[in-house]
Parts: C-alpha cells; sequence; structure tokens
C-alpha cells in the first residue's frame, strides 16, 4: 500500500479523504489500463 499510493494501511483506514484519493487514483489507473487492452486487441484484430 504505502510503495503504490505512498500511505500506510493504518492511515488509509482512517482517513476517508485519503481513501477516496487512492481509490480515485486506482479507477483511472484501471480504466488506462483497459483502454490499452482494448487498442492493443483492436491492433491484434485488424
Amino acid at each position: 500500500m504505502h510503495g503504490a499510493h505512498g500511505v500506510g494501511y493504518e492511515t488509509y483506514s482512517r482517513k476517508h479523504e485519503v481513501r477516496m484519493k487512492v481509490e480515485k487514483k486506482r479507477q483511472e489507473e484501471h480504466m488506462k489500463c483497459q483502454q490499452m487492452v482494448a487498442n492493443l486487441e483492436k491492433k491484434i484484430h485488424s
């Protein structure tokens, strides 16, 4: 947790604002990865 997001689990679990920031970053990274996969699949099947 600390290495990937710069916060420890204790801080993450206690502070709602920190948790929301981490989850927003996770969601953005997930969407970015999904888009990369879709682009690669499109290139493979073209």
